[in-house]
């Protein structure tokens, strides 16, 4: 597959099939919703969320389709969405708001998981994100899911396509 910012993350092509059979996902600050639509064609109920939708409304009146508008980091946290132990997949790429991930986290059922890449520190050498406030730190999502969620892969490495940048991702479920 051809890797550009139409495509969904390889990191969540790689580990997509850990989800659980038609399982609801939710995609995190969705965007064009590129993850989303992958599990989506997949057979999964699929929450689409951002400030700014309207690069997902082609998908408006789609069957098994919730499109929600929501600012995520003023809504904090979206107890509509996120209660404890209800969604079977939480993805997310390319976003980092801290505040919002333990809500993230705790929200992943039984069996369900957590699917979350974005950049870490040193990515400032290559474009934005260069505030360190949307920068995870060595090991971070380890840590923010260690004692809750099984970690079932994780890696922090430099990422050339489709944009250079470093990258910190996780794929971990609940047992």
């Amino acid at each position: 597959m051809a890797s550009n910012l139409s495509c969904p993350s390889l990191w969540i092509v790689q580990h997509a099939a850990l989800a659980p059979s038609g399982g609801r996902v939710v995609d995190v600050a969705c965007g064009a919703g590129r993850n989303g639509r992958h599990f989506w064609k997949r057979g999964h109920p699929t929450v689409f969320l951002d400030i700014d939708c309207a690069k997902v409304n082609d998908l408006t009146g789609a069957d098994d389709v919730d499109i929600r508008e929501v600012d995520l980091e003023s809504e904090l946290p979206p107890q509509w969405l996120f209660a404890p132990t209800t969604l079977d997949v939480v993805v997310a790429t390319n976003y980092l708001w801290r505040p919002l991930m333990p809500a993230l986290i705790n929200s992943i059922a039984p069996g369900g998981m957590f699917l979350y890449e974005t950049f870490a520190i040193g990515n400032e050498a290559f474009g934005r994100p260069k505030n360190p406030k949307f920068l995870l730190k060595a090991g971070e999502l380890l840590e923010m899911v260690r004692g809750k969620l099984r970690v079932v892969a994780f890696g922090q490495e430099t990422r050339t396509d489709p944009n250079p940048a470093i990258i910190q991702h996780i794929a971990a479920v609940r047992d």
